[in-house]
């Protein structure tokens, strides 16, 4: 396993655990989230993230991102999930993730489905 891939399974695994704070020491201090297609940046911090994801996520007991498959090339990381927030409606997540040289998630872009 790659660096960058050991650490997007890190947030991973932290996501499903709703563990806050091992998902966001997962992240950059500045790491930008954006939303494909329209490059729509949605977050700018680890701060804003934290919060987002207490807010809307980490407060669901039924959180579960099921990967079904990852790509790793070089520092990026893609990853195809299927995620549901309430244990009985899905839907899938398409999330490419730029790890920086510190090791640490810099960028994420979430795939909007059409």
């Amino acid at each position: 396993m790659t660096d960058a891939e050991r650490i997007v399974q890190a947030q991973l695994d932290a996501y499903n655990a709703r563990n806050l704070d091992a998902f966001a020491a997962c992240y950059a201090d500045n790491v930008k989230v954006y939303r494909l297609p329209a490059m729509a940046l949605s977050l700018s911090g680890r701060a804003a993230l934290a919060e987002h994801y207490a807010a809307k996520r980490f407060n669901l007991p039924k959180l579960h991102a099921a990967l079904l498959h990852r790509i790793v090339h070089g520092s990026r990381v893609i990853d195809h999930e299927d995620v549901t927030l309430d244990g009985e409606s899905r839907f899938r997540a398409v999330a490419i993730y730029d790890i920086n040289a510190d090791g640490l998630i810099a960028a994420v872009w979430f795939v909007d489905a059409e």
